[in-house]
């Protein structure tokens, strides 16, 4: 059985949010300290996207883009910093 398919117990859904949320902590865990490299792959992945794609989703590409980066500003405020 694959990690995402959910067991009987938890049902599917709850599964695989699960399983998604803790393979999130596990690459904020990574990234940590390496904000730097992160931010030029996103760029490089959202480069690479509109390029295979013409442009033709340039504007939900670079979306996406700052989103991304902007979690990870997020991530580096501790909890009893507000959100910007």
């Amino acid at each position: 059985m694959r990690p995402w398919e959910g067991s009987a117990i938890l049902g599917g859904n709850l599964a695989v949010k699960e399983y998604t949320m803790s393979m999130m902590d596990k690459l904020k865990g990574l990234l940590k300290g390496h904000e730097d490299q992160a931010g030029k792959g996103i760029d490089k992945g959202g480069d690479y996207i509109d390029e295979r794609t013409q442009g033709k989703y340039r504007g939900q590409v670079d979306t996406a883009q700052d989103r991304l980066k902007e979690q990870m500003r997020d991530q580096d405020r501790g909890p009893d910093q507000p959100p910007r």
